[in-house]
């Protein structure tokens, strides 16, 4: 049951002692946190995300772009809002294990998300690398993609450092559509 707020905190029945405190509830990201039905990526016929994502609409895939050899797509657990991923639509492992085409199109493909995102967002600056293996980082480490996360001056604060909640101020679909409208078709 829902109270009027105060200056005081009010007791609530079955919740606990009362403190000073706000809470932001997200228990839609226990399933991230437990590692429930995370995909390994391990195989095309493995239930790869990155394989699977390109049959989908872009609306549904959350895809900003195709091209001819890799597509963007937004991160389902961004960092901050805008958060893309540069993914290959051919399912490797390995920066090196990518052709001379696959590696200037992620390159072209990592510039015009760069291009979109100042236009849609006015971002300040970027991380943009790889996580390549799975001591690395790599949430999949079977399908290489590049993250490409912008930032803005100010955008780290105690959430994240004491909270281990990130703030995200738009919807995945919302983010998508603008991204998409803001999408280089040539450079």
């Amino acid at each position: 049951m829902l109270t009027a707020m105060s200056d005081e905190p009010q007791a609530q029945d079955g919740t606990g002692t009362p403190d000073a405190f706000e809470r932001l509830w997200t228990p839609h990201r226990m399933a991230y946190i437990k590692g429930e039905n995370k995909p390994t990526g391990s195989g095309p016929e493995d239930g790869c995300p990155f394989c699977d994502i390109p049959k989908l609409s872009d609306e549904d895939g959350l895809v900003v772009a195709r091209g001819e050899r890799v597509y963007a797509v937004l991160n389902l657990y961004p960092y901050n809002s805008g958060h893309l991923l540069i993914c290959p639509y051919r399912h490797v492992p390995d920066y090196t294990d990518l052709d001379a085409a696959e590696t200037a199109e992620l390159a072209a493909f990592t510039q015009r998300g760069l291009t979109a995102l100042r236009k849609a967002s006015g971002a300040h600056g970027f991380n943009v690398g790889m996580n390549l293996g799975t001591v690395a980082g790599a949430g999949i480490a079977a399908h290489l993609h590049q993250h490409v996360v912008p930032r803005w001056g100010g955008d780290t604060n105690f959430m994240p450092v004491v909270g281990q909640t990130r703030v995200l101020p738009q919807l995945l679909r919302d983010t998508r559509s603008l991204l998409a409208g803001c999408w280089p078709s040539g450079m």
